[in-house]
């Protein structure tokens, strides 16, 4: 019998970059369905809102048909079953990453136990990306084309002033 096997890739994405879209379309090699689960982000004052988020999700990854992008807000394990997903992939960028990201499976682990975490180590061509150095470098006007993909640099030029 053949199981069909979903993964859930969360974050804010504030915005998508480059570096998140390694990770989904290798995940989305692996897996039948990847969901890509978009926090509301209440704590956060985010550069864009929930639903461009949400857009630029799918605007970046279009040419990855088993992929979509949903808001989720609480607990990720609660939205990891709520969609029938068994795994949760995260990427590893640095042994601070790794330190954080271990801690948060084991507890995940703990509160669902039939759920496993999968970890992709970054690409080393994109291992220095981070949103939060995106938005910064595009607030002070600094070239983010080579960060982030077309539909979101984009956006963030809608947003701010960018060097062409």
């Amino acid at each position: 019998m053949s199981r069909s096997v979903t993964a859930v890739y969360s974050g804010t994405f504030d915005p998508i970059t480059l570096g998140h879209e390694d990770a989904i379309r290798r995940a989305a090699r692996m897996f039948d369905r990847v969901i890509i689960a978009v926090a509301k982000a209440h704590h956060k004052n985010t550069m864009f809102t929930l639903d461009e988020r949400l857009a630029l999700a799918q605007a970046a990854l279009a040419d990855c048909p088993n992929v979509s992008a949903l808001p989720f807000d609480g607990l990720i394990v609660n939205f990891v079953q709520a969609h029938n997903a068994q795994v949760i992939v995260r990427g590893l960028r640095s042994v601070t990453d790794y330190d954080y990201e271990t801690q948060m499976s084991g507890m995940n682990r703990h509160l669902a136990p039939e759920l496993d975490t999968v970890f992709l180590h970054t690409s080393a061509a994109v291992q220095h990306i981070s949103s939060t150095l995106v938005r910064e470098i595009a607030k002070l006007g600094g070239d983010v084309s080579g960060l982030v993909s077309a539909p979101v640099l984009q956006a963030l030029r809608a947003k701010v002033t960018l060097k062409a």
